[in-house]
């Protein structure tokens, strides 16, 4: 029990959160209308479809093209930076991390210089939050709140635009303390390019993306995304993130029965009230982003505003994102890991990209 809760310590608080207010609000039919069948759908087609196109290679080929020229350690980490941000918005930024982030320890494990690799993974943590805010299926969060609020691509992308680009700027400059000292890539993999499975995912990549964009209908997607699993492996029914989703279920559960008890239900909604960005931000830094989205949505109609304070809030705090956990504990996980250094880069760094973009949607809102 305790290694469970070590291991997925969200997924069991927002459970014990979704048992204590079943006994304020008892289980009835309602409870059937708390649960976003879409958002689990998407979430869970969207897993296997990314863990099709990593079973296939697509990811190291990718990376290998990327890499062989780039010569020298600052280039390489602006290149695995661009990777992590421009990939995260459709594989997600926890995808982007577990691919990037392991090649990048391997990468800077010969220069012995610890504040180098600890740099580039806080960047490229930092990057991957920041890319994935660009699109609906870059995080979990932005799915629930694309289909919660009724987005449109439009809404979605005047409102995070400006702040995609700022933060991409920002991050490049970054990159300048890396020094420009010689670094190798690795050499490329010669690995076998399987055409028929790489278009499958391909497809049900596409059929995810227009569930998302509501053309085509939430059980044709979990449809394809079970039949594309059995037909060219099974195994990738294994590697959806079951956790997570469960973690949404307690948490819409929660959220539900918060919503129908009168006091809390005015007191989110005044807290609220024309503070939606500060508000969902701070929350973030404490509770992580994902279920700072949907416990305050339950409580405004600002969804838009909503989007902005939780991926904004993935800075700052290392549990403000979930997928700032991933970095951590590869790296935590090396011989030479300094940790104390780690988290200390990681605020730093944190806390120079989210000033300049809080300020900056401050003035746009």
């Amino acid at each position: 029990m305790v290694k469970f809760f070590k291991s997925q310590p969200v997924l069991v608080i927002a459970f014990i959160a979704a048992v204590i207010t079943m006994f304020f609000v008892p289980p009835d039919s309602e409870y059937v209308g708390y649960i976003n069948r879409t958002v689990l759908i998407e979430l869970f087609a969207l897993m296997i479809a990314v863990a099709g196109f990593r079973s296939v290679g697509i990811f190291d080929k990718a990376t290998d093209i990327m890499l062989k020229k780039a010569g020298t350690a600052r280039r390489i980490a602006l290149v695995l930076v661009l990777l992590c941000f421009f990939s995260s918005m459709l594989v997600t930024n926890d995808v982007a991390l577990i691919t990037f982030v392991p090649l990048s320890l391997m990468l800077f494990a010969p220069a012995k210089d610890e504040k180098l690799r600890i740099r580039v993974i806080v960047l490229e943590t930092a990057a991957a939050n920041l890319g994935s805010m660009l699109t609906p299926v870059g995080n979990p969060q932005n799915l629930y709140i694309y289909d919660v609020y009724k987005l449109t691509a439009m809404d979605f992308i005047r409102t995070m635009l400006p702040s995609g680009i700022a933060a991409l700027v920002v991050l490049v400059l970054l990159t300048l303390i890396i020094p420009a000292e010689k670094c190798g890539a690795p050499a490329e993999k010669k690995a076998e390019f399987r055409l028929v499975p790489t278009a499958a995912h391909s497809a049900l990549f596409v059929v995810c993306l227009m569930t998302v964009l509501r053309i085509v209908p939430d059980w044709v997607c979990l449809i394809a995304a079970v039949a594309v699993s059995l037909i060219f492996d099974r195994g990738l029914l294994l590697k959806a993130d079951y956790p997570l989703l469960a973690t949404f279920v307690c948490f819409f559960v929660f959220v539900g029965n918060i919503a129908r008890i009168s006091a809390v239900n005015d007191f989110f909604r005044g807290i609220l009230a024309g503070n939606e960005l500060v508000v969902s931000l701070l929350l973030s830094q404490v509770i992580s982003n994902v279920p700072a989205a949907v416990m305050l949505s339950g409580f405004t109609d600002k969804g838009t505003e909503l989007l902005l304070g939780v991926d904004l809030g993935g800075l700052g705090t290392i549990i403000a994102s979930l997928a700032s956990l991933i970095s951590f504990q590869f790296y935590r996980k090396t011989e030479t890991a300094r940790t104390g250094r780690y988290l200390l880069t990681f605020t730093g760094i944190s806390m120079i990209l989210l000033v300049p973009l809080l300020i900056l949607n401050i003035f746009i809102l």
